[in-house]
This record gives C-alpha cells, structure tokens and sequence, in this order.
C-alpha cells in the first residue's frame, strides 16, 4: 500500500508513473550534479529515451557532455548574475562550437576538441 512507503518513495512512484506517459514536459536543473561520468552517461540516455517516447525535456546545465548532446541550446549571457540574463545565441551544439560567439561557445569548442581559426 502506498501508506506504507516514506515520502520520497512515494515521490520517485509517481515520477516513475508519471515518465511512462507520452506527451509530457520534463525540466531538469543541473540533473548531472554531483553524477559519476559513468551516471551522466545513463542520465543522457535516459533523457533520449523520454524525447523518443514523445516527450519535451529542458534541461538547465552546465555540463559540457550535456551540453554537446543536446538537441538545441538557449545560452543566456554575457556573463553571469547582473551581467548575464539576455539570449546570446541559440540553436544546434555544432552551430553554437562552430560561431564560438559566447564564452559557452568557446568553452564547449575546446570540450569536443574543435581548433580555434
């Protein structure tokens, strides 16, 4: 019986019950937190398993692999705090490493390893 189980169990039933539906909205802030690099490797897959089951996932991060794995960006800059908080670029990873616009840009072209021109 539910009653039975702690709040948080309770908690990851109704997550679970609620990921098996299609259609749905999923936001996730800074998901990789605290994550082996094996475990982000499962949480990607994960979340390319809800976005091929039909559902929308954003995910607020700063994560490179998540980063570069992602289907579109929305990099809010130029900076951060008081100096950040205006859209700086959007669109694909590769566009994003490509443009090297943003401090993001730059950072994530050295991740995936793209020379500087």
């Amino acid at each position: 019986a539910l009653n039975t189980l702690s709040g948080g169990e309770r908690q990851r039933v109704k997550l679970a019950i609620s990921m098996a539906k299609k259609g749905a909205v999923y936001v996730l802030d800074e998901p990789t937190t605290g994550l082996h690099l094996a475990d982000v490797d499962n949480l990607l897959a994960l979340l390319d398993r809800l976005v091929d089951a039909g559902n929308s996932v954003i995910v607020i991060e700063h994560h490179q692999a998540v980063m570069a794995h992602a289907d579109w960006i929305i990099d809010l800059g130029p900076g951060a705090g008081h100096d950040g908080g205006r859209v700086v670029f959007e669109g694909t990873p590769s566009d994003l490493v490509t443009a090297r616009s943003t401090l993001t840009g730059e950072h994530l072209a050295d991740y995936v390893g793209r020379p500087r021109h």
